[in-house]
């Protein structure tokens, strides 16, 4: 005799069908961008009735602004080489795992003025903190450059695809780009 399966509740259900749409709607923005997408695409690479996405998130814009939510990467404070280490550790992360939230915004932010306004949102803790990091009287800049580097690599190895870039392993990339993150990081050393 088998045991019953357990009944999903109506909640349960419907974080499914939610979840569903999302996972199908960042594989969608990403491919195509924010222009470019459809209620109807998104629906359907669900399984679901366009009009199931309209009543859970009411309008396209609402719907990539959920989907395009990424979790903060958390940098320890500490010492420069700590957070070098640690922006390394989660490019790699982004490596390893492509970042759908994050390519759709970065696809999408090209062509709509929401997802730009949304991507820097979204960055303007990080980069704050990594330049709170960084000792040095020109540390904004050092942190700029250490948010483009990362960003450049997403936007090279996920969606322009032309070099030898998409194909490294995420440690080759770590590993060859660590002496240029810390060299941002790192305040140069005094002459005495």
């Amino acid at each position: 005799m088998s045991e019953p399966s357990a009944r999903l509740t109506r909640a349960q259900q419907r974080r499914r069908s939610e979840d569903r749409i999302l996972a199908a709607a960042r594989r969608i923005f990403a491919e195509l961008g924010y222009d470019r997408t459809t209620i109807r695409a998104v629906a359907s690479a669900a399984g679901v009735d366009a009009g199931l996405v309209m009543h859970y998130f009411g309008s396209k814009d609402l719907l990539f602004a959920r989907a395009s939510e990424a979790p903060a990467d958390e940098l320890p404070g500490g010492t420069s080489d700590e957070v070098a280490e640690a922006l390394l550790t989660s490019l790699g992360r982004r490596l390893t795992e492509e970042p759908t939230a994050s390519l759709a915004v970065l696809r999408s932010m090209l062509t709509n003025a929401d997802a730009a306004d949304r991507y820097r949102a979204a960055g303007e803790p990080q980069l704050k903190h990594l330049t709170e990091a960084i000792p040095t009287p020109d540390a904004d800049l050092r942190a700029s450059l250490l948010s483009a580097i990362v960003h450049g690599v997403l936007a090279e190895r996920y969606l322009l695809r032309l070099t030898n870039l998409a194909d490294a392993s995420p440690e080759q990339i770590v590993d060859l780009l660590r002496p240029c993150f810390q060299s941002l990081a790192t305040p140069p050393p005094t002459a005495e």
